[in-house]
């Protein structure tokens, strides 16, 4: 395996004079290098992408299709060194690994066909004198930043609709997760993307990467990544007009009424809950569970967790964080009744951590944890369970849990996220994914994404004086 991983800027690998480490979560130790991106480079990649743009909007729908086809058809030849790179580097088990790259690979051909499916309508004119039409087009240079929870389902939840539209892209994966995807990237040449479509940079310093935000070049600034991350990336673009596409942190609610299937409902938020450590920005944080049940469905939680099995968190300082959140809980009267402590060998690991008769108060209900932590918090019939869910800034994803049709519709009106999951979490390519107040703006996959990635134009010519 090589030990040095260059950028990608034009259609080239492209190194710099200071090295960048990346460590495997699962054993503490180096195991590549990457390039830290200078002002120079990221200038060089505005101009390389505007370029690419210029030649990728220019191929007809059905060129472009055939080479984004053979891109995939190439990556998943080289799938098993991809996955074997994503386990490295975020330390996934292999399913999750599987599940991480097949995504990459759903995305460049779902968007394909999103784009084709895309209406241009003719609208009505009153007068019967002109013909109106919709005119899609490609909105130019996107600058992505990638998170490092699922490096390559990140990478195609941005890369799929860039290409599919006709745009070029310069993307930053995290520093701590970078391989795979400049690994992905590299093969760009192999399919025949033109050079400056897909750019790569990395970099650990973001004030670099205000040179790529405060530029007059790209069209559209998105994202995946903290709330704060995303303040400031839109504060830093707006030195010029343009187009955001934001997923932000989470807090997700759940709410277990007393006519649910309560051991349905355990294993399917445990399920959720600690894939990839916690670490997943939909991941159920703050459980709220009817008092009649609350006993049964710890009960059937604690069933679960023993059975789970988790790699380890990102880094030491954000699994030192989950820690001192689990402690703040306990200190403040919560009860740890599983878990909560660190997992004595090499690596960032820990234990699935449940924790009971939180209050919304303590910052482990009220922040985003981001890690393998269920907190589990009663309600009554005089309580307002609604009111509780909604009572964060965050509005990513939210789950209930009844057999009661009329509660189920009441509860997806009332409660303020922009993916609500009634019985069951589901997120797939074809179902738009995006946050409501404080956890962004705009939707990552479905066709609502590519719209995104395209302007809208009215076009109406004169039939008739």
């Amino acid at each position: 395996m090589e030990n040095k991983y260059p950028m990608f800027i034009g259609g080239e690998k492209i190194s710099s004079d200071q090295l960048i480490g990346v460590i495997n979560p699962s054993n503490e130790q180096l195991i590549a290098n990457i390039y830290n991106a200078d002002v120079t480079l990221m200038k060089k990649s505005l101009i390389s992408a505007n370029d690419g743009f210029e030649k990728w909007s220019s191929f007809t729908p059905i060129k472009r299709k055939e080479i984004i086809l053979r891109y995939a058809d190439i990556l998943e030849k080289n799938k098993e060194k991809l996955i074997d790179l994503l386990i490295l580097e975020t330390g996934k088990p292999k399913e999750n690994a599987d599940y991480d790259f097949g995504m990459l690979i759903t995305c460049l051909r779902f968007f394909i066909e999103e784009y084709e499916r895309l209406d241009q309508p003719v609208i009505h004119d009153p007068d019967d004198r002109f013909l109106h039409y919709m005119q899609r087009q490609p909105v130019g240079v996107v600058v992505g930043f990638l998170a490092w929870n699922f490096p390559l389902l990140n990478l195609g939840y941005k890369l799929g609709p860039t290409l599919a539209s006709g745009c070029s892209c310069i993307l930053k994966p995290s520093e701590l997760t970078p391989l795979a995807t400049l690994e992905a990237v590299y093969l760009a040449n192999e399919a025949g993307i033109p050079k400056g479509v897909i750019n790569v940079i990395t970099c650990d310093d973001y004030s670099i990467t205000d040179v790529l935000l405060k530029s007059d070049i790209p069209s559209l600034v998105t994202m995946i990544g903290s709330t704060q991350g995303g303040i400031e990336v839109m504060k830093a673009s707006c030195s010029s007009i343009k187009r955001f596409s934001v997923e932000l942190g989470g807090n997700s609610p759940v709410i277990v009424y007393p006519d649910a299937d309560i051991k349905s409902a355990a294993e399917k938020i445990v399920g959720l809950k600690y894939v990839n450590t916690g670490q997943v920005c939909v991941s159920p944080n703050r459980c709220f569970v009817h008092r009649l049940v609350y006993d049964e469905f710890i009960h059937e939680v604690l069933t679960c967790v023993k059975n789970i099995e988790m790699g380890p968190m990102i880094t030491s300082e954000a699994r030192n964080k989950v820690l001192s959140l689990i402690k703040s809980a306990k200190e403040s009267g919560a009860k740890i009744i599983y878990g909560g402590n660190i997992i004595d060998k090499p690596g960032y690991f820990m234990e699935p951590t449940v924790i009971k008769d939180v209050e919304q108060s303590m910052s482990i209900a009220s922040d985003e944890v981001f890690g393998p932590v269920l907190s589990i918090l009663p309600f009554t019939d005089e309580d307002n369970e609604i009111d509780f869910a909604n009572n964060t800034n965050s509005g990513l994803a939210a789950y209930v849990f009844t057999t009661n049709l009329s509660k189920a519709l009441q509860s997806a009106k009332q409660i303020n996220a922009g993916s609500i999951c009634i019985n069951e979490p589901h997120y797939s390519v074809q179902l738009p994914h995006g946050g409501l107040k404080q956890s962004g703006v705009g939707k990552d996959c479905s066709r609502y994404s590519i719209e995104e990635y395209l302007t809208l134009k009215r076009v109406s010519i004169l039939m008739e004086n």
